[in-house]
């Protein structure tokens, strides 16, 4: 009988919930520790580190995004604002009994290799700081908790504000605003804002790809669902339908994009083109410079405002482990087989680490099962696990799909949703475990 083994779940957002639930069906041992008082991650607002706002909803249908073996119910909206979503988590964490396996309000600090095998992991809680150990570790804390702040040249007079800290759009009442990237979130608060404030600009670099939620009344990634099309086929298709449905961006202020459609992810908000036609926002060049309350735009214009909120996205964010265990590659991302695995550190595993348009919450789900089947055939199929060990060590596969990517850091653990599930899919199979 081998020895029962015992794994650390560092999270529980989706990814960490897929990674209990899956250690769960292939009769792992695990622990959870949770930094809030609560599962659900950043949808849960109340969370020390949520970055969701009032507003909040998926960008992706619900049908896209949930569990496969737990679907929303059918009075949940298309598009779930965080209120609807926390609920999804807490029922799903209920419904499989998982709640009990996590320590809450407890903050992980630390996590090393120890001398005999597998991990010391030091942790800050009600008790106070303990130090544990496990076999291994499921690394599953998010990618959107770390604020990416830039620098830039001057001082600005008025109040600087990270999408992160951004709640409500009272904040900014009778306030001329200025925001920083057209991003998903950048586009929402923008959206958010012309409804309170005196003035709203949105300061871009480069054009973006606006997708509306729904096209031909059903939600828009719910349409060539089936058998993937090849890259420049889908971003001909689809780039057609998007103009029958949004016309060209750059009639509207933005610059031309420098990538076609799918090669970086595209703006799921078609209301700020609406609020742009209503002349209720207008479209500003990249920053130049502040001076006190004037910001200076590369285009040579410049205007004042009172408050200029930062849309300007976030960073993998491990402070816990020694970039090393990841082997990361400054300044973009580790590099890890299938974005899960290091070879050089069987028992250490990162849940979560991609971005894909379309993948949702199953797509982490798949991942977690992959790292539970492979530590099922250690013992059951060694041959298979060792084989896998293998291919981890190998050369990397194509995950783009076809795409060419742009060569951004936000990019780096950027994937296509259909290559990846293939592969990762592929290699659940080749362990051959099944639960």
């Amino acid at each position: 009988m081998p020895p029962i083994m015992s794994y650390a779940v560092i999270g529980a957002g989706p990814s960490g919930l897929a990674a209990a639930r899956n250690l769960q069906r292939f009769g792992i041992e695990w622990t959870g520790y949770e930094m809030s008082d609560g599962v659900g991650g950043l949808w849960d607002i109340d969370a020390p580190r949520s970055t969701v706002y009032e507003s909040a909803h998926l960008i992706s249908s619900k049908g896209t995004t949930q569990f496969a073996e737990f679907p929303m119910a059918d009075s949940v909206a298309d598009y779930p604002s965080h209120r609807e979503l926390i609920a999804y988590f807490r029922d799903f964490a209920k419904h499989f009994g998982l709640t009990d396996g996590f320590r809450f309000g407890t903050e992980v600090t630390r996590v090393v290799p120890a001398a005999g095998g597998g991990y010391d992991v030091t942790s800050v809680g009600p008790d106070g700081e303990r130090t544990e150990h496990h076999d291994g570790v499921l690394v599953a804390n998010g990618t959107l908790s770390e604020p990416h702040v830039p620098t830039f040249e001057g001082t600005f007079s008025g109040e600087i504000l990270h999408t992160s800290g951004y709640k409500s759009a009272t904040v900014f009442a009778g306030k001329r605003v200025l925001i920083v990237g057209a991003g998903n979130s950048g586009c929402d608060i923008a959206v958010d804002a012309v409804h309170h404030a005196a003035a709203v600009d949105i300061s871009v670099r480069r054009g973006y790809h606006f997708v509306p939620k729904y096209v031909f009344g059903k939600p828009s990634d719910s349409l060539n669902q089936g058998r993937p099309l090849p890259a420049k086929i889908k971003q001909a298709v689809d780039s057609r339908v998007l103009r029958m449905f949004t016309g060209d961006p750059t009639k509207f202020g933005f610059p031309k994009p420098d990538h076609k459609l799918y090669e970086s992810h595209p703006i799921v908000n078609s209301l700020i083109l609406h609020h742009l036609g209503h002349g209720d926002l207008s479209v500003r060049a990249d920053i130049e410079r502040f001076d006190g309350s004037r910001v200076v735009f590369r285009d040579g214009t410049s205007d004042d405002y009172d408050v200029v909120v930062l849309a300007t996205g976030y960073r993998l964010h491990y402070p816990f482990l020694d970039p090393g265990l990841l082997r990361w590659v400054p300044p973009a991302a580790p590099d890890l087989y299938l974005n899960v695995v290091n070879p050089d550190q069987p028992d250490l595993f990162v849940l979560g680490m991609i971005e894909a348009s379309g993948i949702g919450w199953q797509g982490r789900y798949e991942q977690a099962e992959l790292v539970a089947s492979y530590l099922r055939a250690r013992t059951e199929r060694p041959h298979a696990a060792a084989a896998f060990e293998g291919r981890a060590r190998g050369p990397r596969p194509d995950l783009s799909g076809g795409y060419h990517y742009l060569g951004l850091e936000r990019m780096a653990y950027y994937v296509n949703k259909d290559a990846y599930r293939s592969a990762v899919r592929r290699e659940i199979e080749a362990l051959g475990v099944a639960r």
